[in-house]
């Protein structure tokens, strides 16, 4: 019997995206296959951890890897893919791994235990990666019988740390050392198939895994405007939010525009070209908080006529509830259409009714043209602060296009001699320093036993804090919960 994996990836449905708005900007077809998986640029992109929104490559471990292994092909990937894994990791194959890839890289040879080891583990360098790899170490090195070899694979629990592949130890060892292995190599090859008990890949599923790795990555590389307006439209999915994706996306020369009711469609669009290969994206109003589809749809539909001209005019033509004109004007949606702030655009909502007066309305239908029940006098409201609108931007929206959050904080921050995270980079080892920004990951995994691992923003770029079990439960409370945080801690360099 074949066994078989049917995943559905939510970078499945990103890449469609993705290759669809390709498709129409070249006139020509794309998919995952018709790419070319030797491209240099996607390449030496990965290789300076520049992935971002990419899939299964984006987390902190994934990223702190990939300048240590440096991709260069596509099997690469599927390594890389695998490796970091509770498996892998567990069993001590990382570092073997990465010290042959140096020698490699420096013209020596590797010497394997046993040329029947050398056929088995040539493709990565003696070190057994994959559950395939257990499996005719089994057969070819110690005399499994294939039914054996599936008993033996059975026993490597996916996902729990509760496999019975301990019951294999006698018989393994027993015959490798029977092939001509010594005990001391034995012992040592179990120990490394034993990890695949805390989860380890079989090499099929890590190859689809890079495929599609490969191909976020060049998109991401090529066409950066098609990548973000996908990313986006996928959501949620992946490491990081809308915020930390449109920021990314900026950073590669992206021009993001914010969200219009006489622009924005439900999804994020392109618009004009701003450069080759280039175009905006328009935020879709499915980033509004609280607007439904069916509303949107409404105004989308309604404005094909003719653009509106006014609050009052799309709250007549378009016939949403006055609570969707508060969605919109709470996500600033009005400020690009009719150079209205969110107070007042709010403020004139104010003066709306649920229902225009039939009068006026049939008026306004007949002449084809705005007819306002009301003539309000001109007020001055105060306008919000600047830090005022990015807090209203990620409380409406979930990102803004103003500033950073902490650059607001940066003068009180500096006079604490709280640092940038691109100071952490210009910093020496082992320096005790303190550094602040919003937390975009909290991970825990299961093998680092207690061990929190964070990831922080900041206006300058990314730092990774590892917060040890001690510190953990003393500031348990803030570490899983506080959206901004400031660690002050011992600087380590890889």
């Amino acid at each position: 019997f074949m066994k078989m994996d049917c995943l559905a990836l939510g970078m499945l449905s990103c890449m469609r995206r993705a290759f669809e708005m390709l498709t129409v900007r070249k006139g020509e077809e794309f998919g995952l296959t018709s790419i070319k998986n030797d491209d240099g640029p996607t390449y030496d992109m990965i290789c300076k951890a520049d992935t971002i929104g990419t899939f299964q490559i984006e987390s902190r471990a994934q990223m702190s890897m990939l300048p240590r292994l440096r991709p260069r092909e596509l099997y690469d990937l599927v390594i890389q893919v695998a490796i970091v894994r509770p498996g892998p990791i567990q069993g001590n194959m990382v570092h073997p791994y990465l010290k042959r890839r140096q020698e490699i890289a420096e013209g020596k040879t590797i010497v394997y235990e046993h040329p029947t080891l050398e056929k088995v583990l040539r493709k990565t360098l003696g070190v057994p990666l994959f559950q395939e790899h257990a499996m005719r170490i089994a057969i070819d090195c110690a005399g499994f019988t294939p039914s054996e070899a599936d008993k033996l694979r059975r026993a490597m629990a996916t996902f729990k740390n509760v496999g019975t592949i301990k019951d294999f130890e006698k018989r393994l060892i027993g015959g490798l050392i029977e092939n001509g292995f010594s005990e001391e190599f034995a012992k040592r090859l179990f120990a490394q198939i034993q990890g695949f008990g805390s989860y380890g890949f079989p090499e099929s599923h890590a190859a689809s895994f890079a495929l599609i790795a490969y191909a976020s990555a060049w998109v991401k590389c090529h066409h950066p405007d098609i990548f973000c307006a996908a990313l986006l439209n996928s959501q949620p999915m992946g490491f990081y939010a809308p915020a930390q994706l449109v920021r990314d996306a900026r950073d590669h020369g992206v021009v993001v525009r914010p969200v219009c009711v006489n622009a924005s469609r439900w999804d994020c669009t392109l618009e004009e070209k701003t450069a080759p290969d280039r175009e905006a994206v328009r935020l879709g109003m499915c980033l509004v908080k609280g607007l439904s589809n069916k509303h949107a749809a409404a105004i989308i539909a309604c404005r094909e006529e003719r653009p509106f001209q006014s609050i009052d005019d799309l709250w007549r033509r378009a016939g949403v509830p006055v609570s969707t004109l508060v969605c919109l004007a709470e996500a600033d949606a009005f400020l690009t259409a009719f150079g209205l702030s969110r107070r007042e655009a709010l403020w004139a909502i104010k003066g709306l009714r649920d229902e225009p007066l039939p009068l006026f309305a049939a008026a306004a239908a007949r002449e084809n043209t705005l007819i306002e029940e009301l003539q309000e006098p001109e007020v001055n409201l105060l306008s919000m602060t600047a830090g005022g609108e990015v807090v209203q931007d990620y409380g409406h929206v979930g990102l803004t296009l103003r500033d950073h959050p902490m650059s607001f904080l940066r003068q009180d921050l500096a006079r604490r001699r709280i640092v940038t995270c691109a100071e952490t980079l210009k910093t020496n080892d082992g320096r005790w320093l303190e550094v602040a920004g919003l937390v975009l990951i909290r991970q825990r995994p299961g093998s680092a036993k207690g061990v929190i691992f964070m990831t922080l923003e900041d206006e300058t770029g990314i730092a990774n804090a590892v917060v040890w079990v001690k510190t953990f439960e003393k500031y348990r409370r803030v570490v899983l919960s506080a959206s901004m945080v400031g660690i002050y801690g011992k600087l380590q360099r890889e």
